[in-house]
């Protein structure tokens, strides 16, 4: 079994949606660890990490997610005081895995020192296992990343262990990236293993993410649920200033209003709308509920206010979910078209 751990400097740089590209483009069975957990999940009773919840989910893993965690918060895992007890308890939960899958992804935290006080960042666990690390780098930012690169480089300088190199992720401009960072990142010796660019198809919330968060209940457009949501609009209460508002015409976009505004609910219907949040529990009447199932709109209905609606959503990051085939199916095109596998997996 072939171990690789995925690491990365910051949060949302891109590591599991690599791994869910990478282990769809290769078509192996794997397998998949996420030692310390940092998205909290809370699911039938039950306390996960997103990440390790929706992986399992993606490719069936024998796995539950709560087995393959040692666990979340720094105060509980203040027992782990030295290495050897580190290693004693993520082997436990390496034991729990399959012998049947030919590659392991062991994703690190939120960057690379995350969990260090407690012996669970990724070059430690990269230890434990023997394994290979794989680093994602975030090439959107003003500096191409470099910063995050020039420390990877210092970390490693003092560091043991096998090194595959760098995705580059989030590249906006793949051309000024060649000339203007690539040259300098060559320099450092770093293997480039892939340059992979930006969609904002995985930046945006789905509707599908933003029903299962607000636990609300879908009136219709089920089948839609994968649509992204690439602005979001609070309906002011007057038709007429809806209708001028700058967002009102963006397309993608999620509408809020009541639900017994039947006014604002058409106007919406009539726009680029990617999905309609109802609130106050109020149904609108059967007809427009109709009209945006015709049109592949999904609308969702939620007990809270407006404003507590409008506030919630904006505390929800933008995360892939299972039930997504489309954006699924992207990540793995992304791979394979611009990700080196043989180099990666040799």
């Amino acid at each position: 079994m072939k171990r690789i751990v995925v690491a990365s400097m910051a949060e949302s740089d891109g590591k599991t949606s690599m791994i869910v590209g990478i282990a769809k483009a290769m078509g192996k069975k794997i397998g998949y660890l996420k030692p310390f957990g940092h998205r909290l999940f809370y699911r039938k009773k039950r306390l996960w990490d997103y990440d390790a919840a929706l992986i399992t989910k993606i490719f069936r893993l024998e796995e539950k997610p709560e087995d393959i965690t040692v666990g979340f918060h720094h105060a509980k895992l203040g027992y782990l005081i030295d290495e050897e007890t580190a290693r004693e308890r993520f082997q436990e939960i390496l034991n729990r895995i399959s012998s049947s899958y030919e590659y392991l992804f062991v994703e690190g935290g939120k960057g690379l020192t995350y969990g260090l006080s407690i012996h669970l960042d990724p070059l430690s666990v990269r230890r434990y296992l023997n394994g290979t690390l794989l680093f994602v780098l975030n090439g959107a930012g003003e500096d191409g990343g470099m910063d995050d690169l020039l420390a990877l480089q210092k970390y490693l300088s003092n560091a043991e262990g096998a090194f595959a190199g760098i995705i580059i992720n989030k590249i906006k401009d793949m051309d000024d990236y060649r000339e203007v960072f690539l040259p300098r990142i060559k320099s450092t010796g770093i293997p480039v293993l892939g340059m992979v660019p930006y969609r904002i198809e995985l930046d945006c919330l789905s509707a599908h993410h933003l029903a299962d968060r607000l636990f609300a209940k879908v009136l219709s457009g089920e089948e839609h649920l994968n649509r992204s949501i690439e602005n979001i609009l609070v309906m002011p209460t007057d038709l007429s200033d809806a209708r001028e508002h700058p967002l009102f015409s963006s397309p993608g976009k999620l509408v809020i209003t009541s639900g017994d505004r039947s006014d604002l609910i058409a106007a919406a219907l009539d726009g680029d709308t990617s999905c309609v949040l109802l609130t106050g529990s109020i149904k609108p009447p059967a007809d427009l509920m109709t009209r945006a199932q015709d049109l592949g709109i999904p609308m969702l209905l939620v007990s809270m206010d407006l404003v507590s609606a409008a506030k919630k959503i904006d505390q929800i990051e933008p995360l892939l979910v299972a039930d997504d085939p489309v954006r699924i199916s992207l990540l793995e095109d992304l791979v394979r078209k611009n990700v080196r596998m043989e180099a990666l997996l040799s």
